[in-house]
């Protein structure tokens, strides 16, 4: 007869998914995953799988995260500019108290070069980013709050590579002025000429 969980999956790999994002892959052991999730380590095989396979699972867990909050921000924005503004605000502000940086970021910085399946999943995190700011773009210049002219396809690229250096940046520093100074510096593109 199979014993029934003692432990809360979801809990247990959000804890699982903190360490990896504080710690990064390579330096979190079994051994620390096993103590930090509170589960045994049979119970954490049998449940979720290997390192990577434990790793992969907590990144689709960060990227439901992520699609909540983005979606959040998206709908509770006045403007195609106030949503852009909070989204790339977020890489200040820590949501739950959640670790410095990305761990998407950390992940492709880590492990994308040497593993095609995490490569795979921080492609189409990053894709999927810049299709939700192409499509805030385009509701702003179909609105007229953005200046029509502008090519949406390389403004949105332009904008995911500074979400992207400012998840990077926010890893290091505290300095929430200069941050914002380079927000506002990004934002300024998408002024009216």
């Amino acid at each position: 007869m199979a014993r029934t969980k003692e432990f809360d999956e979801d809990a247990v790999l959000l804890k699982a998914m903190r360490l990896f994002w504080e710690q990064g892959y390579e330096k979190t052991s079994m051994a620390d995953l096993v103590s930090h999730m509170g589960v045994h380590k049979r119970s954490l095989y049998d449940t979720f799988g290997d390192k990577h396979s434990l790793y992969m699972k907590t990144l689709k867990r960060y990227g439901d995260i992520i699609q909540q909050w983005t979606a959040r921000i998206v709908k509770n924005s006045g403007s195609a500019e106030d949503a852009i503004r909070k989204l790339l605000q977020m890489t200040i502000k820590r949501e739950d108290g959640t670790p410095r940086g990305c761990l998407m970021i950390n992940t492709a910085v880590e492990l994308a070069l040497h593993d095609e399946e995490f490569q795979a999943w921080v492609k189409e995190g990053l894709n999927g980013f810049e299709e939700l700011l192409r499509g805030i773009i385009t509701e702003g210049q179909r609105s007229g709050e953005l200046d029509a002219s502008l090519d949406a396809d390389m403004l949105s690229a332009y904008l995911n590579n500074a979400f992207t250096g400012l998840r990077v940046l926010g890893k290091t520093t505290d300095d929430n002025e200069k941050l914002n100074q380079i927000i506002e510096t990004t934002l300024s593109v998408l002024k009216h000429r």
